[in-house]
């Protein structure tokens, strides 16, 4: 059977890898591994640090730091950080041990001063050369004047009315947000407070009739600090005879006109009982105007861009109703202008070992300076909490038919952990040991800062990591938890604390959206993977959760975040995971992701434990149907993009998934045709033991004797051979690559996708480029 949509080359890292990360930790030099182990036994916001300069002279001074325990309880331990300016430097040092990294200064208490009871303290000194002055004081990671550091919560948004009686007035607004959490809401009438909710709703009662009143709300966090007052909103009482409804949904909103940046609208009228006063019109989640009339024009749009519209009434009491149904439209231009495609390409977090290819390699090689999109596989998912999963070093079982192989699994040290020297490190700046955020992910916020333009997505799921995704999209609650713990952790950079990295925020600016590879919804994939008839309906339904929460964080950063997926090409698994056909209303999966990265290889292979095709050669990628192909499901680029275009999904949102690597068979007869089709005697010897009848690109054509490349001119594939008996190999070279670009040019395709970067060291990638202009 073919398994050409299971993603067999998308595992995990492997247990030999880890054992290298492994390794390399315990040749951290020792002062290093001490200087991650120590952690503050007291909060700052018990203590303070201040400084004075005790003596000077003209080339240098002689400095003191004081730390005072101003808590109620003793302090065991304590540390203080601070800068100088370049023309300044630290020599000799007492009572503390000071270590200087460039112009940061650590210093932490000895044996016999770092415990300080209430109201005590304790000095330690330097002598320096240079006259600057301190900046940027710690004290146990917090501010040294004792303060919290924290916060105080942001406004909340303007309150709209959901219900008015003659004596009461319902209100409800959009949440205020806080770095340490919301506790509740002051809501005031007038400059009275009325009431204190702990939700975002609230009903004032009492009031009388045919009368305005004046509402606004101010957030409290939980550290009792109240934050500005939400905008104003007025509303009025009704006037006797029951409970004022509030209207209903406008009608679904029309474009009369489109160009390449402005979009005009409109829409039928909603109803009221007491009248509407206006419409309010929302672009995704963000509302962008407030109109009288049943028509607006949007402008200053981008050219070949999505946008989605709403409408909601507001009627004489100032209440809104419900939305109308959403309108997606595309500005016009864009489409098929020289670079305006996408190139996406998969890096690997287990790369960093055996394959040798880290996040500077994207930079050397020339492929981070093409990429339009980069996607950092893969995130797993919690088997307990069903949540976004991190902070965790466990390998995976090196059985590929372990059930289990990928539950709790995780490389929080290849993630964030690990320190990359000033050779490794994209910009020549090596790690510090003290840093909140390294490895593979501060690297790749080196790259961006490099290359402005160039995305990151962190992708959930893959083969072997995509067990509980049905769990995790059952139901409403559940998929409302795992999309706002994968925001949290990604989005916001909220990562677990692990090896003295990690924390509130450490990697925020990281990741600019989500890549999820469910492999696969409603079908096999991996052994072990729970599936349900229930998840082609909870697909759509978690992609329209992320679109929702996403969506939502936008209103308040301002910043578009991007939701791709990577789809299958076999005809079954669309069919029973996927939605991607829009009905009547009904929104497609496709409605809530700005494009899917849709597979176009893996149609044929053999891997390692010869469980898929181990005795028939066949090609992996070919973009037309090949006339010899013997299988009864026979694959093609231009078949599985044919069922999505036929099916209305929009041209520009297929990326066409491109191999940067081959598949290979052994003991392959020549059967006259050169091993195409032919028998074989499984997975021919692969670029790593445990992953037989696989080779990265430059790897295949290095390290295979005697190869000689064919180009099947009907199908449009690339194929080695070493002669009857030999090896047979498929994969894309640039002859194939020039024609699969040409090809999706001419059906306006949204660009290539690539698995994975490692594969090649820089052809490949600048034949996409090439043939993407």
């Amino acid at each position: 059977m073919s398994t050409g949509t299971s993603g067999r080359t998308r595992h995990t890292k492997r247990i030999t890898y880890r054992a290298v990360a492994v390794l390399a930790a315990l040749l951290l030099p020792l002062a290093t591994l001490v200087g991650l182990a120590a952690a503050p036994a007291q909060a700052a916001a018990s203590a303070t640090a201040s400084f004075t300069k005790t003596s000077e002279w003209g080339s240098g001074f002689q400095g003191q730091w004081t730390v005072k325990n101003t808590g109620t309880t003793t302090i065991n331990a304590w540390t203080v950080e601070w800068d100088f300016p370049a023309t300044t430097t630290v020599g000799a040092y007492w009572d503390a041990l000071v270590t200087s990294s460039g112009g940061h200064h650590t210093a932490k208490n000895r044996e016999y001063n770092g415990t300080i009871a209430p109201g005590a303290s304790v000095s330690f000194g330097f002598v320096a050369s240079g006259d600057g002055e301190p900046s940027g004081c710690k004290l146990d990671g917090g501010p040294c004047d004792g303060s919290s550091g924290d916060d105080p919560p942001s406004a909340p948004g303007q309150a709209v009315s959901t219900g008015v009686t003659e004596n009461s007035v319902s209100l409800s607004w959009p949440a205020a947000t806080d770095d340490k959490g919301v506790k509740n809401y002051d809501v005031l009438r007038g400059g009275t407070v009325v009431g204190t909710v702990s939700g975002t709703t609230f009903t004032d009662t009492g009031l009388t009739a045919d009368t305005a009143y004046t509402y606004t709300v101010v957030a409290r966090d939980t550290a009792g600090q109240t934050g500005p007052a939400s905008p104003p909103t007025t509303v009025r009482t009704g006037t006797g005879g029951g409970t004022d409804k509030p209207p209903s949904a406008p009608g679904t909103p029309q474009a009369t006109a489109v160009t390449d940046t402005s979009v005009a609208l409109k829409w039928t009228a909603a109803t009221d009982d007491k009248g509407i006063k206006n419409y309010d019109v929302y672009r995704g989640a963000a509302k962008v105007a407030t109109v009288a009339k049943l028509a607006w024009k949007d402008t200053g749009l981008t050219p070949g861009t999505d946008y989605a519209y709403t409408v909601v009434a507001r009627d004489t009491a100032d209440q809104t109703g419900k939305p109308s149904a959403p309108l997606t439209v595309r500005t016009t231009g864009g489409g098929g202008q020289p670079g305006d495609y996408a190139k996406v390409g998969y890096f690997v977090q287990w790369g960093i070992y055996g394959r040798g290819y880290t996040v500077k390699s994207l930079d050397t090689t020339g492929a981070a300076a093409k990429l339009t999109h980069l996607n950092y596989s893969f995130s797993n998912i919690d088997p307990v909490n069903l949540t976004c999963l991190n902070g965790v070093t466990k390998a995976t079982s090196p059985n590929p038919q372990d059930p289990n192989q990928g539950d709790g699994a995780g490389d929080a040290w290849a993630d964030y952990e690990k320190g990359f020297g000033a050779g490794e490190s994209v910009d020549g700046v090596g790690d510090t040991w003290n840093q909140p955020l390294a490895g593979n992910y501060n690297q790749l916020k080196k790259l961006k800062a490099k290359y402005p333009k160039l995305k990151t997505l962190i992708s959930v799921g893959g083969w072997t990591y995509s067990k509980y995704f049905s769990d995790a999209a059952r139901t409403d609650a559940s998929r409302q938890k795992f999309v706002k713990s994968c925001i949290d952790m990604y989005i916001k950079g909220d990562l677990p604390l692990t090896g003295g990295r990690g924390g509130a925020g450490a990697a925020a600016g990281v990741f600019d959206g989500f890549d999820l590879d469910w492999e696969w919804p409603g079908s096999e994939g991996h052994a072990g993977n729970h599936v349900s008839k229930d998840d082609k309906a909870n697909n759509t339904l978690l992609f329209a959760e992320f679109r929702r929460q996403l969506d939502a964080l936008s209103t308040t950063t301002g910043k578009k975040y991007l939701l791709t997926a990577f789809t299958p090409a076999d005809p079954g698994k669309i069919e029973a995971g996927w939605d991607i056909t829009t009905k009547d209303g009904t929104p497609s999966v496709f409605d809530y992701m700005d494009y899917a990265n849709v597979q176009g290889y893996d149609f044929h292979g053999s891997g390692s434990d010869n469980s898929w095709e181990p005795n028939r050669t066949g090609h992996q990628g070919n973009l037309y149907t090949d006339a010899q192909d013997p299988y009864t499901t026979k694959f093609s680029v231009e078949s599985t993009v044919r069922a999505y275009l036929d099916a209305g999904v929009e041209a520009r949102k297929v990326v066409l998934g491109l191999a940067f690597y081959g598949r290979g068979w052994q003991q392959v007869a020549d059967g006259g045709a050169r091993g195409e089709w032919q028998a074989a005697g499984g997975a021919a010897p692969g670029q790593f033991p445990e992953e037989a009848g696989t080779r990265g690109y430059d790897n295949l054509l290095a390290s295979v004797p005697n190869l000689t490349v064919h180009h099947d001119e009907q199908s449009v594939a690339t194929y080695g051979y070493t002669g009857d008996k030999g090896q047979w190999w498929t994969f894309d070279d640039v002859w194939s690559i020039n024609k699969k670009t040409a090809w999706l040019k001419s059906k306006s395709l949204g660009g290539v996708m690539i698995w994975e970067m490692s594969g090649d060291s820089g052809t490949l990638m600048t034949a996409v480029d090439s043939g993407l202009k």
